[in-house]
């Protein structure tokens, strides 16, 4: 699809899984990005019986759930042709979004193989350290705590060469992750850039407030 020659060039959304053993099977670049993305803030309070002047205080950052849905086509590549779309259709970026929610088979096997040999204590795997980024300042560690996938057609082997994806996401904190984890220290950058962001917004807000005070006192005053 043509575009105007001198509109601004759009970034992509993405859900990245960081695996230092297998860096490349969970890079979800969004095709086409979401016109609607939901965020739920549920603040994390002292609760009901909090002593007398405690009422104020927080425990930490507020919980974030975040819910959008993705399209994903492989129509255009399939038109050109282009690997591995004519091979595999969409399966690649399905794949991609699944792999975030299944321990490694190498992991799960070796720890099978622990408990043949009368190993009792066996470490459950561990996910992937999953980002949700969208655009320069929203960066953040995220559990994925959702995921339907609509496959809406198919080439002649089956494979989905159209699907709407509707992902859940639960934003994680340095609370969540300790905060000199990679992650932690994400979500901190991530909060400080929210706070310098409303500091702007509000000082604009005072400074476009007392502009119209003041138009409003000459106009009075004339």
């Amino acid at each position: 699809m043509s575009t105007f020659p001198g509109s601004p060039r759009l970034l992509k959304g993405a859900i990245i899984g960081l695996d230092p053993f297998n860096p490349l099977a969970s890079i979800v670049i969004f095709q086409y990005n979401p016109d609607t993305l939901t965020r739920t803030l549920r603040p994390q309070t002292s609760g009901g019986n909090a002593d007398r002047g405690e009422a104020l205080r927080l425990k930490g950052p507020p919980e974030e759930t975040i819910k959008l849905d993705v399209e994903i086509d492989a129509t255009d590549q399939l038109e050109q042709p282009s690997f591995p779309a004519t091979v595999m259709g969409i399966s690649p970026a399905l794949a991609g979004l699944e792999m975030l929610l299944y321990p490694k088979s190498a992991l799960t096997i070796t720890n099978e193989v622990l408990m043949a040999a009368g190993v009792i204590e066996i470490i459950p795997p561990e996910a992937p350290l999953t980002l949700f980024v969208w655009g320069p300042t929203r960066v953040v560690p995220v559990r994925l705590t959702d995921l339907s996938i609509t496959e809406e057609a198919f080439d002649t082997l089956l494979n989905p060469i159209r699907a709407k994806v509707s992902l859940g996401l639960r934003v994680l904190t340095y609370q969540d992750l300790g905060l000199p984890s990679a992650g932690g220290a994400l979500f901190m950058a991530h909060q400080i850039v929210k706070e310098v962001i409303a500091t702007i917004g509000s000082v604009a807000n005072v400074a476009g407030t007392a502009s119209v005070s003041f138009s409003a006192s000459v106009s009075i005053g004339g």
